[in-house]
């Protein structure tokens, strides 16, 4: 999978540029606050319909603009295709492309570009928050599993409206009735993140022990641990077993919901624990550890890519090699052969030479 060239106009600090990038390496240098991540996130919204830094498009338009255009010509098993997409500022609805065909949602876009993104704040991820790292899962398994994206979807806005419900009971009590078909759904919807992500994170764990075993000369053993409602047993069982256990659950708490007003039941508090040699990683590991780590889930995630779709998705690394001693920068260069990979940074002397190089200034693109 490879992205053969990019324009934007009116995206972010870019006012009009249009740049064509190498099949392999491309290091995108420049001083901070220039666009370098910019780039990188126009990128990923036409990899996967949003942005990593924000999920209010009328940020993603340049100040004083009326639109923001992004448009990419992109080669994927075997043929060529085009992707735009043009944001407007007010209420207008965004518009989305393929080749020219204009599309309703962003699922039509599926699979023409995958991309797997590692920024600095992924670098301490498993020491973060459970958001975190079950961001790390949903973005991966929106891209890999159309259904998984409008399970997802669907459920966070039953979560949104079960919620409503329990917070208005006492001045509308007559919401409360809609709680059984809620949590019906929830249940249904539910079963399916709950089994999806279980058998993601067996397969994350997998490749991830490879690539940590080698960034530590053998020394250490990741393993990563999936963490769900107390009534599920088996996070892998059929999706029609968690339902039930999920139902199961639901009801137990059904009292302290509505005690509390809060929506207490269900995958939307779901966390993995990671572990080294046994021990969990957020207590007991290094900096150092707790970063090589997470390159290595990274790495591991761009492998189920390549497994599952036979094609490896585009690599994007923003900032990250800085934030690296020198023997685990050159590790990780030397960890992702073949493939287009985008690297931002903002000395040249912080990468090997490799690559195509293309600078950044004030929202300008130079070859240098």
């Amino acid at each position: 999978m490879r992205l053969l060239d990019l324009s934007l106009r009116g995206f972010r600090n870019y006012e009009s540029v249009q740049c064509e990038f190498a099949p392999g390496v491309n290091l995108i240098v420049g001083e901070n606050a220039q666009g370098k991540t910019n780039l990188l996130e126009a990128i990923c919204y036409l990899s996967r319909g949003a942005a990593f830094r924000t999920r209010r498009e009328a940020e993603l338009i340049r100040f004083g603009a009326d639109f923001s255009e992004l448009c990419a010509r992109v080669e994927s098993y075997g043929r060529e295709q085009s992707l735009r997409a043009v944001m407007f500022a007010g209420r207008r609805p965004r518009q989305l492309f393929l080749s020219g065909v204009k599309k309703p949602s962003r699922e039509a876009l599926d699979g023409v570009l995958n991309t797997v993104l590692f920024c600095p704040e992924d670098l301490m991820i498993l020491k973060k928050g459970s958001a975190e790292r079950r961001k790390l899962m949903d973005d991966a398994l929106c891209q890999l599993r159309p259904k998984y994206a409008r399970a997802l979807e669907e459920y966070r806005r039953l979560l949104a409206q079960k919620a409503a419900a329990l917070h208005q009971r006492m001045d509308r009590p007559e919401m409360l009735e809609l709680l059984p078909d809620y949590n019906e759904r929830m249940a249904q919807t539910g079963a399916i993140l709950i089994t999806t992500r279980a058998k993601y994170l067996r397969r994350l764990e997998e490749q991830a022990r490879r690539h940590h075993s080698a960034f530590s000369g053998g020394r250490e053993e990741l393993s990563l641990c999936y963490q769900t409602v107390s009534t599920v047993s088996d996070p892998t069982a059929s999706a029609l077993t968690v339902y039930g256990q999920l139902k199961e659950h639901q009801q137990s708490h059904h009292r302290a919901e509505l005690e509390s007003m809060q929506c207490l039941s269900g995958p939307h508090k779901d966390d993995f624990e990671a572990a080294l040699n046994g021990l969990p990683m957020k207590a007991f590991a290094s900096q150092g550890q707790t970063r090589t780590a997470a390159i290595s889930l990274k790495l591991a995630e761009r492998d189920i890519f390549e497994a599952d779709t036979g094609e490896l998705p585009v690599l994007l690394l923003d900032d990250v090699l800085s934030e690296l001693d020198p023997g685990r920068k050159d590790f990780v260069l030397n960890q992702i052969p073949g493939g287009q990979v985008f690297i931002t940074c903002c000395e040249l002397e912080t990468v090997t030479e490799i690559g195509k190089r293309i600078r950044v200034e004030n929202g300008s693109l130079y070859d240098s």
